[in-house]
């Protein structure tokens, strides 16, 4: 079976939208994932702070990453998000994922974003299918 980062690898090939955003890795393994995202111009609203997709999309490749990191192909099945700060330009975001449970078919995953500041920004959990099919 391939090393988490070899499938975290294999899995931004081809993912333009993390590309995008600028998504660092600074470590996965199975259950849980750590990455950061500095924001800039062209994730500003027109309120001029970052649209709320930026943080659910990080937290939603954060959820991806920890949960695929065991070697099984997995999906989002349900998510939702808590926005308690705003973000500006030039923040510099640090994304925590955590597994809850994990079961034979669905495991769930808390992820926790700070600014550099270390003030909690977004609340996020999700629910992913785990699939027999072996990265």
């Amino acid at each position: 079976m391939k090393s988490p980062r070899a499938i975290i690898d294999e899995m931004l090939k081809n993912d333009a939208f993390s590309d995008w955003l600028g998504v660092n890795i600074i470590e996965v393994k199975p259950g849980s994932c750590a990455l950061n995202c500095s924001i800039n111009g062209s994730m500003l609203n027109g309120f001029n702070i970052a649209h709320g997709g930026i943080t659910y999309s990080l937290s939603d490749s954060a959820l991806a990453f920890a949960a695929n990191a065991y070697g099984f192909k997995c999906v989002s099945i349900e998510t939702s998000i808590y926005h308690l700060r705003k973000v500006v330009l030039g923040d510099n975001l640090t994304v925590n994922c955590f597994e809850i449970n994990r079961g034979k078919s669905t495991g769930t995953y808390s992820v926790e974003i700070t600014n550099q500041n270390h003030e909690l920004i977004s609340k996020f959990k999700g629910t992913v299918h785990i699939s027999k099919d072996v990265w």
